[in-house]
């Protein structure tokens, strides 16, 4: 096992070359946001705004436009609905499924979409309600992305792997890992008060930052967003994962420095510096 350390970002966060244009960060889309719970899906999408990524779209119940434009205007939006969403889906670099997506028979629908048209340069980071989906049918298991990226809680996990939470060991974690994607290049960030990661490679990580404040509402949210954004102008590959898990933890560190409870979208707001930093650093 393997600790993440701050080492990693200066690894992965480079500076940007003065000939930059929005297209060199990546193409990414968010699904997410159902009727009511449409700040889980802002929350992602601000992260990944705020961790770089070039051009984000999001995909969600029309309900959640007016709050998504007002609070983030540079972030695309399309109505999960139309028809032009699965051309959409296919221009991507990174997709973010699952944060408020629900578990109806619309949300089945909608993962069952994506399963049937992601390919192999793409990477598809799969979240909450994404990841119950999976538990309950198979099927919706996308065997043609180039990568995978689950980021389950602990209780997700339980559901989607079927081992309990005092028994999710390491060996466990990784045995159900191959069992579910078989043929997969996946990576599971397993959160908890001490994240662990698992690779398809039998690779193990555990993070080495992050507080008790960071026990709130949208924090896995906020999460995968940032991954989403890392991986899509950074790579589709490990370091950009653990870069994302470490700077998320970090930044929750920075904010109980001072606050009782650590707000997510806090933690998307000083990204920009922290990334700063760490890019002059490298």
């Amino acid at each position: 096992m393997s600790e993440i350390t701050a080492k990693i970002l200066t690894k992965v966060i480079k500076k940007r070359p003065s000939n930059s244009h929005k297209g060199n960060y990546g193409r990414i889309l968010l699904i997410g946001g159902n009727e009511n719970y449409g700040g889980a899906i802002i929350m992602a999408a601000e992260a990944a705004l705020n961790s770089g990524a070039g051009l984000i779209s999001v995909a969600t119940h029309a309900a959640n436009l007016n709050a998504l434009h007002a609070r983030n205007p540079e972030v695309m939006f399309i109505d999960w609905r139309e028809r032009n969403l699965l051309n959409l889906i296919t221009k991507m670099d990174v997709i973010v499924c699952g944060p408020g997506l629900g578990t109806n028979s619309f949300a089945h629908q909608m993962m069952l979409t994506l399963c049937q048209n992601v390919s192999s340069n793409q990477t598809l980071v799969l979240d909450a309600n994404a990841l119950d989906l999976i538990g309950q049918d198979p099927k919706l298991i996308p065997t043609s992305a180039g990568l995978i990226v689950l980021t389950p809680h602990q209780m997700e996990w339980q559901r989607l792997s079927q081992i309990r939470i005092p028994y999710q060991t390491d060996s466990a974690n990784l045995s159900a890992l191959k069992k579910i994607f078989p043929t997969q290049n996946v990576i599971l960030v397993l959160k908890s008060n001490r994240t662990h990661v698992y690779t398809s490679t039998n690779e193990i990580f555990v993070n080495t930052s992050g507080n008790p404040g960071m026990a709130t509402g949208g924090m896995g949210d906020t999460l995968a967003g940032i991954i989403g954004g890392f991986i899509a102008q950074f790579g589709g590959t490990l370091d950009p994962v653990l870069a994302a898990i470490y700077l998320h933890s970090l930044a929750g560190d920075k904010i109980a420095e001072t606050d009782y409870v650590v707000r997510p979208t806090k933690i998307s707001a000083i990204l920009p510096q922290l990334m700063n930093h760490y890019a002059n650093k490298g």
